[in-house]
């Protein structure tokens, strides 16, 4: 009974968020309104007993994601008058996107009301057991090669963006380290003897 109280919670809160990053005003305010609605799918898979989902979803999405949303959003001037002109252009897809999922929706709890089985009922699971620790031994186990292939793959399309998006600029000072190791005191520092002289 709690867990189904907490469920329509979380899922009320998550479509108001939804509806607030579409329609806010403020890119600020919507990048805020999507990482409210992060949190709230974060509970919704805690309480389907995805703690990794959850974890991730919050530490990858709200840590690291949407920092770089509202850094790119707070540099660039965003002009919210061709946002608004979008959103009234694409309103007509973004309807018929939201129609098809509410039926599909409407269809899976329709079944479920009349006693429709649409899914294999999974068995009950231990009392003490922990998804994260069985995804962690797979993971680690049978898929070791795949999961380092595919850092090494992030690793070079990280090094591929930073190098296409560097530009060398004309003018730009930067550091010389070996220039530094090497300097003398004689290149940096002059002793300039200045005659005394006296005052009354």
């Amino acid at each position: 009974m709690l867990t189904t109280i907490l469920f329509y919670v979380f899922a009320t809160m998550l479509v108001g968020a939804s509806i607030g990053v579409v329609l806010s005003r403020n890119p600020v305010h919507a990048a805020l309104f999507l990482v409210l609605a992060f949190f709230e799918s974060a509970a919704l898979w805690l309480l389907l007993e995805a703690e990794f989902l959850g974890i991730v979803l919050v530490l990858v999405y709200v840590g690291a994601v949407m920092v770089l949303f509202l850094f790119v959003i707070m540099m660039l001037d965003v002009n919210v008058e061709e946002m608004r002109a979008g959103l009234t252009r694409y309103a007509p897809l973004g309807a018929l996107v939201a129609g098809i999922m509410i039926s599909e929706i409407a269809y899976v709890v329709w079944a479920r009301h009349l006693g429709l089985n649409l899914a294999i009922e999974a068995p009950p699971l231990p009392e003490h057991y922990s998804n994260v620790h069985e995804l962690g031994a797979v993971l680690y186990t049978d898929y070791m090669l795949p999961f380092q292939l595919a850092a090494v793959v992030l690793l070079i399309a990280i090094v591929a963006a930073i190098a296409l998006t560097m530009r060398h600029r004309p003018g730009h000072k930067k550091q010389d380290v070996s220039a530094q190791v090497a300097v003398r005191r004689n290149d940096r520092l002059r002793i300039i003897k200045v005659d005394s002289e006296n005052y009354p």
